[in-house]
Formats: structure tokens, C-alpha cells, sequence
């Protein structure tokens, strides 16, 4: 599956849905960005189950200011609506994997509840 193009008017919607979701905040003027997108692409291709979104934040500016980007290439790992990961700087095709095997991995249950736990 090629990466999808998020915005202000379709991120709530494809991150709140159930599955995996990976962003990666991008720039056009970005070196490591653009080094970082053929290894974002390949991993779409093996993992058709993920939903892959790229926010571009030089259009996508409110979304960028909304999740505090400071530094990007940023990652960002949504599964079940919930914000799992999220860190900049382009990784490596192994740590991409390793990533996306540890997102699956996660017990949402017990994910979930230490959100609660943390927000009380």
C-alpha cells in the first residue's frame, strides 16, 4: 500500500480507527526527510495491514503545531486511536521495523490503562 497524505481534514479520521497508523511529519526542504522517505515507502509495501501517512508541514502547519513538531523527520506511532510513539529523526529501514514489530506487539489493554492511570 503506497503512504497517504494527511491533513487537517482527514488526520482525526484515519488515526482514530482501529490498526496502525505511522506518521511521518516531512518537509520538502528537508535532506534527512527526503533520505528517509524511500525506507518509509519500502516499509508501506511490507506491511499492507499499516496505515502509512505523511503529513507535509510546510502545508499541514496546524498539524505540525498540534503535535509540537520541532524537528523533523518525526515519527509518530498511532494504534487504536492512541498515540504510542513518537520521535525524531530518521530511522535506520532495522529500527523502522523494529518499531512498527514492537507496535504490534503492545497490549492495548494494558496500554490504555496507564494512559488512565497517568491522566488521573
Amino acid at each position: 500500500m503506497a503512504t497517504v497524505e494527511l491533513t487537517t481534514a482527514n488526520f482525526e479520521e484515519v488515526t482514530s480507527q482501529d490498526g496502525i497508523v505511522l506518521v511521518d511529519f516531512w518537509a520538502e526542504w528537508c535532506g534527512p526527510c527526503k533520505r528517509f522517505a524511500p525506507v518509509y515507502e519500502r516499509a508501506a509495501e511490507k506491511h499492507p495491514d499499516i496505515v502509512f501517512g505523511k503529513v507535509d508541514t510546510e502545508a499541514q502547519q496546524a498539524l505540525g503545531a498540534q503535535f509540537d513538531i520541532r524537528s523533523i523527520p518525526t515519527i509518530m506511532a498511532i494504534r487504536d486511536g492512541v498515540i504510542v510513539f513518537a520521535q525524531p529523526g530518521a530511522l535506520p529501514e532495522s529500527a523502522l521495523e523494529n518499531l512498527i514489530e514492537q507496535v504490534q506487539a503492545l497490549d492495548m489493554t494494558d496500554v490504555r490503562k496507564k494512559l488512565a492511570e497517568h491522566n488521573h
